[in-house]
């Protein structure tokens, strides 16, 4: 990672990587009332849902599995439109296997919970993984996006579970053009693919002052391999939230 000096520039502006939050209790939205700052949300990168006959090409046949492993909100979406799209139609003895308590509440926009199996981990995949060994005689099906965690598969395989791993939609790059006029004083990224994101919509990006604030070891990885100053980072022991980080880090630039 190249030289560069400390940000000076105070932080009066900040854009966030991701869509706007529904409702009106965002931390971010709180942070912004607390410290008076300017807080706006765009999303770098946006997923679309593969076409049936995308999805055909994979041959893999949904009704060939018994339980169903959902990592993101997105992929439950996904799936379900795939499914009605396709004509499948889920049996009520399919098994879902959700990595989150947020995503398995997120379920029952399709399906009603007392007339499923549904088994929830704490947060991480790995809390599921000792779910998905005990129930080591279904045969799952893992609908994900283009771009899954390479740990998720290494999880999967080191138990030795049945599964299939189908894409069902693909991360694209967001349009931004139309901020090629606008300047925040500070960008917030969550993924490598945001940092390609920008890239992409401007190639000849300069940080200079601009502060960059950034969650996850691989969104600091691709921050430092694209030779950029990461001026604020998130989790960590005393931070664990992206907005905590930046309430403490905005209170010391902004002196």
């Amino acid at each position: 990672m190249k030289e560069q000096t400390e940000a000076k520039k105070k932080v009066k502006s900040i854009l966030v990587s991701q869509p706007k939050p529904e409702g009106d209790k965002s931390p971010y939205l709180e942070l912004a009332k607390k410290l008076k700052v300017k807080v706006d949300f765009r999303p770098f990168i946006h997923v679309e849902g593969l076409t049936p006959q995308e999805f055909r090409q994979q041959r893999i046949q949904v009704l060939d599995h018994s339980a169903v492993i959902f990592t993101s909100r997105n992929a439950v979406d996904h799936f379900f439109r795939m499914c009605t799209e396709t004509r499948v139609n889920v049996p009520e003895s399919m098994k879902y296997f959700c990595m989150s308590e947020a995503i398995a509440f997120y379920l029952q926009k399709y399906v009603v919970y007392r007339k499923r199996k549904i088994f929830v981990g704490e947060r991480k995949f790995s809390d599921l993984m000792t779910l998905i060994k005990k129930h080591n005689g279904e045969r799952y099906l893992l609908p994900s996006s283009d771009k899954l965690k390479d740990d998720i598969i290494q999880q999967l395989e080191s138990i030795k579970a049945k599964y299939t791993k189908s894409t069902f939609y693909r991360t694209v790059i967001s349009d931004l053009s139309d901020l090629e006029d606008v300047k925040y004083d500070m960008l917030v990224f969550f993924s490598p693919s945001g940092i390609k994101s920008l890239y992409h919509n401007f190639p000849n990006f300069e940080q200079n002052d601009t502060h960059l604030a950034a969650f996850g070891a691989t969104t600091h990885k691709a921050i430092a391999d694209h030779n950029l100053r990461l001026d604020c980072s998130a989790p960590s022991p005393e931070f664990p939230s992206m907005t905590a980080a930046i309430e403490a880090y905005l209170k010391v630039i902004n002196k």
